[in-house]
């Protein structure tokens, strides 16, 4: 779905946020104003069936607002043999700085109980549970007042570091384990982002093609942080400049995402996609020295680790090619959080080597876990 009235410019390679390359991309030169074509029928969640959700969302181009961008429509479709009986709505938004499912929670309420419920009408569950952290209590009162009666629970978190991943908020939430290599589907949970679910409520009662998202435009090297509402292909430089501009003298890097699993990017003509939540512009002093010096061994990644890694010998093997040995002792596991590097007093990178070992093996299996 284009974003804007236009016509198409052309065709070319654009530097890919999230790939962290060139990437084919269609340049729309925008004319007039804009002229929806809204998708038929809108109608109360209610009257549609189960399957006419899952189809129109596929038609909106619903993708998990969350970063990681997988189809929406594909996540409602699990296999015969996989029970689901939870929908889990991921409020949680752990990455320090980004504020944008907060802002949801707060001003669109009422929508996104409508666009829960239409998931879970679509999964065929009766039971959805919000997980929110402990930090954000105006949001945990309005989504517990507007759930009421709903089989919506509100599930008050401690507010730490990554407990909006995946696995660490089915667990905080359901003391339930993914297996290794396994998905939340094999423990009976769905998981969907706050964003998606307002997407969803959107693309059924609207009419609307996801064309736009929340983007928190954020960091200590902005003029005034700010939450906004972007078409999908607008350039980052333009989204700053809502926050005031950058204050040039301050900035290290420009990164798409929060500070902690989102990827610097060499430079802000760039377009968000999907998947992005957020700008956050880093001043120097924040950014940790980058002098890297040898590992002491001190087990402090282990302690970090959410996933009870161990990232110490992870890097050990990744540095020396040993990438069948990584798999080993759980290399593909790894959520990319980098609370390892964070907290590695010699500062070594762990998090990229280990993604940069991933990256690897799997090119070496073929595109293959």
């Amino acid at each position: 779905h284009s974003p804007v009235t236009g016509v198409v410019k052309e065709i070319t390679k654009v530097y890919h946020p999230v790939l962290g390359k060139p990437d084919n991309a269609i340049v729309i030169e925008r004319q007039g104003e804009d002229s929806w074509q809204l998708l038929e029928p809108q109608k109360p969640y209610e009257k549609f069936e189960p399957q006419e959700i899952i189809e129109r969302i596929k038609e909106a181009g619903i993708v998990g607002l969350g970063g990681a961008m997988f189809p929406t429509n594909v996540k409602l479709t699990p296999p015969k043999e996989k029970k689901i009986d939870l929908l889990i709505i991921n409020g949680a938004e752990c990455e320090p700085y980004l504020t944008v499912d907060y802002r949801l929670m707060l001003e669109k309420s009422k929508e996104l109980v409508r666009g829960i419920r239409a998931l879970m009408k679509a999964l065929g569950v009766t039971k959805a549970i919000i997980g929110i952290e402990n930090n954000k209590p105006k949001a945990i009162d309005e989504m517990k007042r507007v759930s009421k009666g709903t089989g919506i629970e509100v599930a008050t978190l401690k507010t730490k570091y990554p407990q909006g991943a995946e696995k660490q908020l089915i667990y905080a939430i359901t003391k339930r384990i993914i297996p290794s290599g396994g998905l939340p589907m094999d423990v009976g949970v769905v998981v969907q982002n706050v964003g998606t679910a307002y997407a969803v409520y959107e693309a059924l009662e609207e009419g609307k093609p996801l064309v736009e998202r929340a983007v928190s435009i954020t960091g200590e090297a902005v003029q005034e942080p700010v939450n906004v509402i972007a078409r999908i292909g607008t350039l980052a430089s333009e989204l700053i400049k809502l926050a005031g501009g950058i204050r040039e003298e301050e900035v290290d890097r420009v990164v798409f995402g929060g500070p902690m699993m989102g990827i610097a990017v060499p430079r802000v003509d760039i377009p968000i996609v999907k998947g992005t939540s957020g700008i956050t512009v880093m001043p120097k002093e924040v950014i940790p020295p980058k002098e890297s010096y040898p590992c002491i061994r001190c087990g402090s990644c282990f302690m970090a680790c959410p996933m009870n890694l161990q990232p110490f010998a992870l890097n050990l093997y990744a540095t020396n090619r040993l990438y069948d040995k990584a798999v080993e002792i759980g290399l593909m596991d790894c959520i990319e959080c980098g609370s390892c590097s964070y907290i590695c007093p010699a500062n070594i990178d762990l998090v990229k080597n280990i993604k940069l070992a991933k990256k690897v093996y799997r090119t070496l299996k073929g595109g293959k876990r």
